[in-house]
């Protein structure tokens, strides 16, 4: 089984070496994808003497999904069956390999990723703010992505197999830092098995390019946007069932009850009058009913979780 490492490089001209060097030898290829880095990271990795590496320019800068989904492309020209994701900045401990590929490599999973809150001691390690934002991130991803079972999601240390790569269409991942949340949600599409691994990971002096905060900021929009496309591809095109049903029902009904209620209430307010107990409960009674259907289909979708790995 061929495994190669792809490290997207930009502006990590110190680290990119340890990182390299660090890498055992049961990796065969490792691409080093400079994307456009002012310090030309990519030109540090030459001087390493490794004839695993090969290292690839980007004409221009295109963010770490551009970078991964160029690594990726030439990885599958490898013809590397396994493509692991280190991040150059040396935070991404490679003792954990083994530990990553091991699902894939056994038939238990179609593509695993790092899961920095399996471990207790994450709490001492990881700074508070960050813990908390990637709390907030996880759990707003668990909904778009369908993936219930999994956490941390921005976090970029994983692995695939390549005939997961090859039904992915890669061109149409997100570029920049919602690279690895759009990937869950396209992994979800082909009903890819997604596994978690437990795993540390190394702050020391370099600090990490995602902005959690800013994170936070820029993510729901696009992650509303994978929401609404997972859910019309997943339950109105590829199948039809139950949650189909009851999002059909449930979501009409649910905002033209709270529609109807809000103009009851202001005409109520208006003209100090109050409305007739039949109208209070029929306002009631469809938006709890509309909401105990939207409750179903979660819990659908939360059964839906793929477990099978595709053949």
């Amino acid at each position: 089984m061929k495994i190669g490492v792809v490290i997207p490089a930009y502006k990590v001209v110190k680290q990119i070496s340890n990182v390299i060097s660090s890498l055992p030898s049961i990796i065969e290829h490792i691409i080093v994808v400079d994307d456009k880095c002012p310090d030309s990271s990519g030109k540090e990795a030459e001087k390493i003497n490794d004839n695993r590496i090969k290292i690839l320019y980007r004409e221009r800068n295109g963010g770490v999904g551009a970078a991964m989904i160029t690594g990726y492309k030439k990885a599958i020209q490898l013809g590397c069956d396994i493509v692991i994701k280190i991040d150059g900045d040396g935070q991404m401990d490679p003792v954990y390999i083994d530990k990553l590929i091991a699902p894939i490599v056994n038939g238990e999973a179609d593509y695993t990723k790092g899961n920095r809150f399996m471990n207790p001691n994450i709490l001492k390690i990881m700074p508070k703010i960050r813990l908390i934002g990637n709390s907030v991130l996880s759990f707003w991803t668990k909904i778009s992505s369908g993936y219930w079972n999994v956490m941390d999601p921005t976090n970029g240390y994983t692995a695939i197999r390549k005939e997961i790569l090859e039904n992915l269409e890669l061109d149409k991942i997100s570029k920049r830092y919602f690279f690895e949340s759009d990937m869950l949600i396209n992994l979800n599409l082909i009903n890819a098995v997604v596994m978690d691994i437990s795993m540390l990971p190394k702050y020391a002096d370099e600090n990490s390019s995602l902005n959690i905060w800013k994170a936070i900021i820029q993510f729901p929009p696009k992650l509303l946007k994978g929401f609404i496309k997972r859910l019309f591809l997943k339950y109105f095109i590829y199948d039809f069932n139950m949650a189909s049903v009851y999002i059909l029902i449930g979501v009409p009904i649910f905002f033209l009850g709270v529609m109807f209620g809000l103009i009851e209430w202001h005409d109520s307010v208006i003209n100090n009058t109050m409305k007739p107990l039949g109208t209070i409960m029929l306002l009631t009674l469809s938006i709890t009913l509309s909401f105990q259907m939207l409750l179903q289909a979660i819990h659908i979708d939360i059964s839906l979780t793929p477990k099978r790995r595709i053949k």
